[in-house]
């Protein structure tokens, strides 16, 4: 479920930044409150996601899905270029949130008296 709150909250990411853009600076009510709430929203679905996962791959994973939902909306509606580029990059930052999400979980560390122990923690408890 942590993923999933990640992933509606990059959503909401995408949606915040696009109000911010047509709040024209927060001159205009509606689109300024389509902000507040969206960011609102948005970082409280990443907070309910960091509960269960690595704040470094979460928070990744949330902007990567904001960006890419940023980038995709200006594109198709608010008339930003289109370029081999930009879909290039595009795919890239997919590719590393695909990345993330699958390496995610898997290599979570363990704390041994103070220091990192990646390896585990079986060494200290051998001793």
């Amino acid at each position: 479920m942590a993923w999933v709150f990640v992933a509606l909250g990059g959503l909401f990411e995408t949606a915040f930044a696009v109000s911010l853009k047509y709040s024209a600076g927060f001159s205009r009510l509606w689109p300024t409150l389509s902000f507040a709430v969206c960011a609102v929203i948005s970082f409280m679905l990443l907070t309910l996601g960091l509960r269960e996962l690595p704040v470094g791959t979460a928070y990744a994973v949330w902007t990567g899905i904001g960006a890419v939902g940023t980038a995709v909306v200006g594109m198709v509606w608010l008339k930003d270029p289109t370029t081999v580029v930009r879909i290039g990059s595009i795919v890239l930052i997919v590719a590393g949130i695909v990345g993330l999400r699958l390496a995610g979980t898997h290599a979570v560390e363990h704390v041994s008296g103070g220091a990192v122990d990646a390896a585990g923690s079986q060494a200290a408890h051998q001793q």
